[in-house]
């Protein structure tokens, strides 16, 4: 008999140092739950995020995709977080052209201030990416 996994999608969270990854510990220091399938990595600020990562990370099997950052004007590195809208502006288009859904893929403004705001944000783009099933389209199999 062949055993039947349940699926459960995994999610990568590219969370500023100054804001996003803040409101993540408020977050759990709270206790607000969000899915434990959400991989936080924490980059020095949203600027830093490469395009290049997030298709990596589909790459490497990830269903869904999420880069939080500062709110725009709050930038600890003034306006850092203008480059990362304007790449992933660039980036959705890329996205769209390559036949990934739009809805995996996702950039959110969460302060430091705002737990609750990041768990909502969590749970939901959970329960999106659960819905839209699993990513095809960019894997490589030698990842698995």
């Amino acid at each position: 008999m062949q055993e039947v996994k349940e699926y459960t999608p995994l999610i990568v969270a590219f969370c500023c140092n100054w804001c996003s990854y803040a409101g993540a510990d408020l977050a759990g220091s709270s206790r607000l739950s969000y899915p434990a399938n959400v991989k936080i990595i924490r980059v020095p600020c949203s600027c830093r995020v490469n395009p290049m990562f997030i298709l990596k990370a589909f790459q490497r099997g990830a269903d869904g995709v999420i880069m939080c950052g500062c709110h725009p004007g709050d930038c600890h590195y003034t306006s850092g977080n203008y480059y990362a809208r304007r790449r992933m502006s660039l980036l959705f288009s890329m996205l769209d052209y390559m036949g990934i859904e739009r809805e995996r893929t996702r950039v959110e403004w969460v302060s430091a201030a705002e737990g609750a705001k990041f768990a909502n944000v969590m749970n939901e783009f959970a329960k999106t990416i659960n819905e839209l099933g699993e990513n095809k389209r960019l894997e490589d199999l030698r990842c698995k």
